[in-house]
């Protein structure tokens, strides 16, 4: 394993040329567990049309895809704090690079998730919000963690009641945790397994546009929401499927008994 982590520019998408990026403010997407760069930014049309939209890659190659944790070491919801603070401050150093911009938040999922957490507890007050979706909060404590019980930033969470991949005691942990450091916006979808679908989408867009003051004329918002359900999910979808037997198989070394529903597994 590296000593020290760098995120590679090269594959940072963006919604916007560098010209363009000037004064907007960021949002920075982080994907789950085996996906890439591509994986959140298929919602990119979704955000408020002020918004411009990074997302990255995971720095280590994992299960065809990148992860932020490393599987060996790491179980699922628990990652080594060592190993997530080293990725934060991958995420944070690339940051330092860029101009400043008037207001930065975090979207992520499943380990992505738990890097919305971590980053805000590493740089409390640098983020002026989050969307942590099916993640989770690392089990340690930050000399950031008072400053957040102070600040209490808004952070939406959004987690499907069917979901068999974070573990209990994962959940249990994030709910406290974030009771008493944030503002929390928590929502558990019926029916819906470790994934990111239907009504959680129209939930944290909806987030995302009272972050931004909503620039995007309500009926564009409502188009472009239709657009990404049709175009986005069923995405994700597809590679639910591709991947499930590789998840169960990798969950066997960590113990779990329950199999695996949903899209990027979370060690």
């Amino acid at each position: 394993m590296p000593t020290s982590l760098a995120l590679d520019p090269r594959y940072v998408l963006w919604s916007a040329t560098e010209p363009q990026r000037a004064d907007h403010p960021l949002i920075v997407l982080m994907h789950g567990w085996s996906y890439d760069e591509r994986h959140l930014f298929a919602f990119a049309d979704l955000f408020p049309a002020e918004m411009v939209v990074a997302s990255v890659r995971a720095p280590y190659a994992e299960a065809g895809g990148y992860a932020w944790f490393p599987s060996r070491g790491n179980p699922i919801g628990n990652p080594q704090p060592r190993v997530a603070n080293d990725a934060a401050e991958a995420v944070l150093d690339w940051l330092d690079t860029l101009p400043p911009a008037p207001s930065t938040g975090l979207l992520g999922f499943s380990q992505g998730g738990a890097m919305v957490l971590q980053l805000m507890r590493r740089a409390p007050g640098r983020f002026q919000y989050g969307v942590q979706l099916a993640g989770f909060a690392v089990d340690d404590r930050q000399p950031g963690d008072e400053v957040l019980a102070r600040q209490r930033p808004p952070v939406f969470w959004g987690r499907g009641e069917r979901d068999t991949v974070i573990p209990r005691q994962a959940i249990a942990r994030t709910r406290s945790w974030m009771a008493a450091h944030t503002s929390p916006e928590s929502v558990v979808y019926r029916s819906q397994g470790h994934d990111v679908a239907g009504r959680e989408v129209t939930d944290f867009t909806a987030f995302l546009a009272r972050q931004a003051g909503s620039g995007r004329h309500p009926g564009q918002q409502r188009q472009a929401l239709l657009r990404g359900m049709k175009a986005s999910v069923p995405l994700i979808g597809r590679r639910t499927r591709v991947l499930r037997r590789s998840l169960t198989q990798w969950s066997r070394p960590v113990r779990r008994t329950s199999r695996p529903a949903g899209s990027g597994m979370a060690p």
